[in-house]
């Protein structure tokens, strides 16, 4: 198999982006790191986008004929490379990272059944997936809504409240679909921000303090 890959999952706080920035840094310094790189952003994974100006939410199905075209996507760039025979993890591996993607849809949707998910995540077993779920500690969570854009939350303490509940809950349904998946699932704490940290966990399999 020519090909590995980590889908990030998390509250929209939780640091999936800077963790996907530095991720790319760590991956660009590495000597013997795949040279093909495939990086989706959660704007063609989510199931919110914001069209036009205007903010519409893909259907259950829709969302997972996208999840199984990306999918699809990397399983012809590995027979692509796997067609091609032999050859080092750098010149011919593939190495891709996914930001939100099934849990997100699990979630979403958390009253279906979810067997076509667990065929695209089955599938995505086989392309060498991870997927990380980074998370908050409740004690943290309304510090850190409140830094993304702190004028925003200016007097609004029900709002703030609103927006922790929403963190935590989302949290805990996303750690229960984790255990559902088929997709090995690592759960990475980020009260610290430390995303170098976070990365290394991440790329050289141990929990390093």
């Amino acid at each position: 198999m020519h090909i590995k890959g980590v889908i990030l999952e998390g509250f929209s706080n939780a640091g999936k982006t800077s963790v996907l920035r530095a991720i790319k840094q760590y991956q660009s310094q590495d000597e013997s790191a795949e040279r093909s790189v495939v990086i989706l952003g959660e704007h063609y994974t989510q199931i919110l986008n914001n069209k036009h100006g205007k903010f519409l939410s893909l259907s259950q199905e829709e969302h997972l004929t996208l999840l199984k075209e990306r999918t699809e996507m990397l399983t012809k760039l590995n027979e692509w490379a796997v067609q091609l025979g032999p050859a080092s993890r750098r010149a011919r591996g593939l190495f891709y990272i996914l930001e939100r993607f099934h849990l997100n849809h699990r979630v979403a949707f958390s009253n279906s059944d979810h067997i076509e998910v667990m065929t695209i995540e089955e599938k995505l077993v086989s392309l060498g997936a991870e997927c990380i779920l980074l998370t908050i500690s409740p004690e943290m969570a309304e510090e850190r809504i409140i830094s993304r854009n702190p004028s925003e939350w200016i007097n609004k303490p029900e709002a703030v409240k609103m927006s922790v509940n929403e963190l935590l809950e989302t949290q805990n349904m996303l750690r229960e679909q984790a255990k559902q998946s088929k997709v090995p699932t690592r759960e990475i704490n980020t009260d610290d921000k430390d995303w170098n940290r976070c990365v290394r966990i991440i790329m050289e399999g141990n929990d390093i303090a």
